[in-house]
């Protein structure tokens, strides 16, 4: 009977646990979390989401498929220790302050090309790259 008693327990406190992983609200949107927000033409009115930190991660979501435009290059940094550095085949060339904690935006033109992020203190572990046609 105590193995029942037992058995039972275990039961109900993973029923607990499954009930308190549901619930919440699917519909919030997170930039932070979005890879892109889609707009109509080619590339015009899409946003790309950095990240570095808090350890020493970075990325770029949304760079599959790019073509030539216009974007929003939206930067979560999550450490006063990292920056976000992005460079272009085109010369072009915008990061965020190493200091600097929070969101940033930039309003940028790719062209076709191979891009570079990086970390400027830790590039030679932080770093990235991607292709625009």
């Amino acid at each position: 009977m105590s193995r029942s008693r037992a058995a039972l327990l275990i039961l109900l406190f993973l029923l607990g646990l499954a009930v308190a992983g549901c619930g919440g609200d699917d519909n919030v949107e997170n930039p932070a979390t979005d890879a892109t927000t889609e707009a109509s033409g080619t590339g015009g009115g899409k946003t790309l989401n950095g990240s570095v930190g808090p350890g020493f991660d970075i990325s770029l979501d949304g760079t599959d498929g790019l073509v030539a435009g216009s974007y929003t290059l939206v930067v979560n940094d999550q450490s006063s220790a990292h920056n976000f550095h992005l460079i272009g085949p085109d010369g072009s060339d915008l990061s965020t302050d190493v200091e600097a904690e929070g969101e940033q935006s930039f309003e940028v033109e790719l062209e076709a090309g191979e891009y570079k992020f990086l970390c400027d203190p830790h590039a030679s572990s932080m770093n990235g790259s991607f292709t625009v046609g």
